[in-house]
């Protein structure tokens, strides 16, 4: 198959409620070759996989995550504003993924949501939980907090980190470089030929988000990205296999 991989946003969050073990599950059986999630911490210290600051959007309950327990937190149901297909659902610790994800060959981009709350000592835990399972390799840390990045290359220069971003940057392979990133995490729209090939002759991945339309991931693919991130991993794996068979073809 295509090296290009495919990064099923908070999992297979097109088809599943976003960031449950359902929806990681749902994501590498619909042909995701990594996993996207969103880490943030508890009042005590659990890292948990929610994107937002506050458990509102996604479990219908008031609280700031930095502010409620862990076992608070485990109690919410964060599948019923999906669908009632998926009432039960519970907000995953990152122990629960990577033990999950420790079986299989996935790549786990690990975003800190640690930009608005600092979650002070965060890198610290998910690089001790990253190197317990021995999934350094496998990990690219991420964040919009490139401070954050540079503290998880003092800990563990082992592990990649990529720069999220959405404006654009003048010569971002440059700076993701100074800083000790390898990969370029930027909105879509921002990624252009130019930004791609100069990136992969610095030797610094292009990992755009968030792209849910066919056409763009095969322009993304062109232009030579590294991986993709995107909703629906089914829809990158059909253009994924399709790049494949044309390449196959004879002469």
């Amino acid at each position: 198959m295509n090296s290009v991989i495919n990064y099923a946003h908070r999992g297979a969050s097109g088809h599943c409620p976003e960031n449950t073990m359902v929806a990681f599950r749902r994501g590498l059986e619909l042909g995701a070759t990594g996993i996207e999630t969103d880490v943030q911490m508890s009042k005590d210290g659990a890292l948990v996989l929610i994107h937002d600051e506050s458990v509102q959007r996604t479990t219908g309950q008031h609280g700031e995550i930095s502010q409620l327990h862990s076992d608070e937190i485990r109690r919410l149901d964060a599948g019923s504003w999906y669908s009632q297909e998926f009432a039960g659902e519970r907000i995953p610790t990152l122990d629960e993924l990577l033990d999950w994800a420790a079986s299989t060959e996935l790549t786990l981009n690990l975003e800190l949501k640690n930009n608005i709350e600092p979650y002070t000592g965060m890198e610290e835990k998910v690089i001790e939980a990253v190197r317990a399972r021995g999934l350094e390799e496998r990990t690219i840390i991420s964040s919009f907090n490139h401070y954050s990045l540079v503290t998880c290359k003092r800990i563990a220069p082992e592990i990649r980190t990529g720069i999220l971003y959405v404006e654009n940057l003048v010569d971002p392979w440059n700076y993701a470089r100074n800083i000790g990133a390898e990969a370029l995490h930027p909105y879509h729209l921002t990624m252009e030929s130019f930004i791609v090939r100069h990136a992969n002759a610095a030797g610094i991945m292009s990992n755009p988000f968030t792209i849910n339309d066919p056409e763009r991931m095969q322009q993304l693919i062109d232009m030579g990205c590294a991986g993709i991130i995107t909703d629906y991993p089914d829809r990158l794996d059909e253009v994924l296999r399709s790049v494949v068979a044309q390449s196959n073809k004879p002469l």
